[in-house]
């Protein structure tokens, strides 16, 4: 076998696109002497509340502050519980706790690691307060037999929809099929405004609360305290939260959803070049697509059968990033890591997560890569399977 690495220059695992538009949008702000949240923050708003089709969109600086104010909008207070899936990024387990609620973790499908809709209802109690599913990779929950246990029940539906901005199930798009869904724009994201995140909601009374806790809890935003009308006496209506997204921010990400179908269309094309060259490989799988959604596309996850290999899924790793390609890994179960111990979860209280854990990776899938690129990182994992195969 060859020990000469695939390439000479590393790929990174992701790198955000960014334009001229982008760079003149944030001068023009940094010019005019306002940075803060003002105009152009209302203006994202509205144009991701179109992109979306809901009422109301917030902006934030990150999903996870999207993601709590959205439990704090529906009241989620100790000694609650809320129902999401051990496969996510702390974030979504973070913003239950600090609310001083208790995670309460469902195992998941198989085929698309999402939250299985069918061990919902057995995790319900009556302190169950709303379910929160992750929509993982770019492939939305099964939403609507979420939404017809919620219904049954009378719990709100938080959709954590960090990775689908694009995304659609049965041709409803994300951000329209929970009570509250919140989105993330860091830069490994299908778009991003550097940090940042949004809210959407149809809910009037649920988007003015979610506005208000975000900006300190005050009634009026700082733009509108000083704008060309008069000082206007601002009040502290609730106890909240630094949430909001700067204009110097808000403005990339306008620019970013001009090209978002441009963008979406790149990582399917990587998409399927990928799936091309994989597909008779049976020591690697990606995850399921289902025919009812749009996927988003934001990240390519195989799941390794490390019964066919010699190694396990961390020396795989390490070992085609030797070939100089980037990788992920999205992600690790959450119930066994320290931070959580306090829960009471037991390695093997949630089998199909926990497998899936120790297997998968993420390859690099963004539209600065050329078709070298991908070649490249194709021809990575192939050469180190094949060195691994048993």
């Amino acid at each position: 076998m060859d020990d000469k690495p695939v390439r000479g220059k590393f790929l990174p695992f992701c790198q955000p696109t960014i334009g001229r538009e982008e760079e003149e949008a944030v001068l023009e702000v940094l010019r005019s002497g306002w940075l803060t949240t003002g105009p152009k923050a209302l203006q994202f708003e509205k144009e991701f509340a179109e992109f979306k089709g809901v009422k109301h969109a917030v902006a934030t600086n990150s999903c996870t502050s999207a993601l709590h104010l959205a439990l704090v909008a529906l009241g989620v207070s100790p000694g609650g519980e809320v129902i999401t899936t051990p496969i996510t990024w702390p974030s979504t387990v973070n913003v239950i706790i600090h609310q001083q609620a208790r995670p309460v973790f469902v195992d998941v499908e198989p085929g698309t690691l999402n939250i299985d809709p069918n061990r919902i209802e057995g995790a319900i109690t009556r302190y169950t307060k709303a379910i929160l599913p992750v929509h993982l990779a770019g492939h939305p929950a099964e939403m609507d037999t979420i939404n017809d246990i919620a219904k049954h029940y009378g719990l709100p539906v938080v959709e954590d929809s960090a990775h689908t901005v694009e995304a659609e199930y049965k041709n409803r798009k994300t951000g329209t099929l929970g009570t509250i869904s919140c989105f993330s724009f860091y830069p490994t994201k299908n778009l991003t405004t550097c940090e940042g995140g949004m809210l959407t909601t149809n809910d009037d009374r649920l988007a003015y609360l979610a506005g208000i806790y975000g900006f300190n809890g005050i009634d009026r935003d700082a733009w509108k305290r000083y704008g060309s009308e008069g000082y206007k006496h601002w009040e502290a209506v609730y106890p909240g939260y630094k949430y909001n997204m700067p204009d110097v921010l808000a403005v990339i990400g306008s620019e970013q959803l001009k090209h978002v179908w441009e963008f979406w269309r790149r990582r399917k094309q990587i998409t399927e070049m990928y799936d091309e060259a994989f597909c008779e490989m049976s020591a690697i799988k990606h995850l399921e697509r289902k025919p009812e959604v749009l996927h988003s596309y934001h990240l390519y996850v195989i799941q390794v059968d490390t019964e066919e290999m010699s190694v396990s899924r961390d020396v795989i790793m390490n070992a085609i990033q030797a070939e100089g390609v980037g990788i992920g890994i999205h992600f690790r179960v959450l119930h066994l890591m320290q931070a959580y111990k306090y829960l009471g979860y037991q390695q093997g209280d949630f089998p199909v997560a926990e497998a899936a854990s120790d297997r998968i990776i993420s390859l690099p899938l963004y539209p600065a890569m050329t078709d070298a690129d991908t070649r490249s990182v194709i021809e990575a994992v192939r050469k180190v399977v094949r060195k691994y195969r048993r």
